[in-house]
């Protein structure tokens, strides 16, 4: 009993460390660029300048979302969990984003529902932050599988024609999200 407290207290600490270093360190992430124009026929793949892998996947109140339904918007598409600290973090400031409609870009936050204990944990969290953005679930982790994340959170940046502008690796704050996606076009 005594080593389950133990480590229990001990995977809380090392989530706090993570956290406060995942807030206080702006440049925790890796952001890849896109670098040169994309050729007319696109591949699709997961590197600047491919075309985004789409998907359909369900929301909590089971509208289907496809990631080609936003062409000829800009898309910020997320993988998160509850579970996840940095996470929680940057969910504040998507959804400021979102209220902002001079931001000019679409909201995805694929929640990897197959990493949550439960889906009253993913309702009770977006209840909570009062997240109004389309929140699909990847029950299967399908999707997370195939746009390879590995890192929670993990941030996709989809131009207008559907095409990976650049990925970040960790979590991100108000003014970088608006950054990143005024750099897109």
């Amino acid at each position: 009993m005594k080593r389950w407290v133990l480590l229990t207290v001990l995977v809380g600490m090392v989530a706090c460390v993570m956290y406060d270093t995942f807030r206080e360190q702006e440049d925790s992430y890796v952001i890849i660029d896109q670098g040169e124009e994309a050729d007319e026929d696109l591949e699709t793949g997961l590197s600047p300048g491919d075309q985004a892998p789409n998907f359909e996947l369900e929301t909590m109140s089971g509208e289907t979302i496809r990631l080609s339904d936003y062409r000829g918007e800009r898309v910020i598409l997320n993988f998160w969990a509850t579970w996840c600290p940095p996470c929680r973090a940057e969910m504040p400031d998507m959804q400021e984003i979102h209220e902002d409609a001079d931001a000019d870009v679409e909201i995805i936050a694929v929640n990897t529902t197959n990493s949550e204990t439960s889906i009253e944990n993913v309702e009770k969290f977006v209840d909570e932050l009062q997240l109004t953005f389309p929140i699909p679930l990847d029950t299967s982790a399908e999707v997370a599988n195939e746009y390879l994340v590995q890192v929670m959170p993990t941030t996709y940046f989809i131009d207008r024609e559907g095409r990976v502008d650049r990925v970040a690796y960790g979590a991100l704050n108000h003014d970088l999200f608006l950054q990143r996606v005024e750099e897109m076009e």
